[in-house]
C-alpha cells in the first residue's frame, strides 16, 4: 500500500456536534498531507417536496441556508486554526446525490462525512445520507461515527 496523501478532501457537513467531528478530521488529514478542505452544506430540498410553494416555503428555505453558511463558515475557521485553506460551498438539492455528483466533478479525492449527526425528524429525513454516499460515491469516503446518546 502506498502513501496515503490527500489534497483534495471533502467534507460534507450539516452543522451537527457529529459533523464537527468530521470536520476535524478532514481538517487533520488535509494538514497532514498539504492538502486542502472542501466544506460542502446541501440545502436539502427533500423538505420541499410534498409542500405547496408560498411564504413558509421560502421562509424555510432561507433558514437552512443561512444554517449551512454558518455550518461552512465554522469549517474554514477550524481550517484557519490550523492552516489549512478551506473552500466554502453550499449547493442544493438532494443531499446524497449532490455530494456524490460534486466530488466525482470536482476530482476529490476523499469525502469525509459524520453519522448520527441529527435525531428526530431529521435524523428520519437525512439519516440515510451516509449510507448513500457510502453505497454510490466512485470517490472513497470515511465516515466518522458520532457518539450514539442513550435515551433516558
Amino acid at each position: 500500500m502506498g502513501n496515503l496523501s490527500y489534497r483534495k478532501i471533502m467534507v460534507a457537513t450539516d452543522g451537527s456536534e457529529c459533523s464537527h467531528k468530521a470536520v476535524a478530521s478532514a481538517v487533520e488529514l488535509a494538514r497532514l498531507s498539504g492538502g486542502t478542505v472542501y466544506a460542502v452544506y446541501v440545502v436539502s430540498t427533500d423538505y420541499f417536496s410534498s409542500m405547496a410553494v408560498d411564504t413558509g416555503w421560502e421562509t424555510m428555505y432561507e433558514v437552512l441556508k443561512k444554517e449551512g453558511h454558518a455550518a461552512v463558515e465554522y469549517v474554514k475557521a477550524v481550517g484557519d486554526a490550523e492552516a489549512v485553506p478551506v473552500e466554502m460551498i453550499v449547493l442544493e438539492g438532494h443531499p446524497a446525490p449532490e455530494i456524490i455528483d460534486y466530488a466525482e466533478e470536482n476530482g476529490m479525492e476523499l469525502i469525509v462525512l459524520g453519522t448520527l449527526g441529527r435525531t428526530g425528524i431529521d435524523r428520519v429525513l437525512l439519516g440515510s445520507v451516509a449510507g448513500n454516499v457510502v453505497r454510490h460515491s466512485k470517490v472513497p469516503v470515511m465516515v466518522v461515527r458520532g457518539e450514539r446518546k442513550l435515551e433516558e
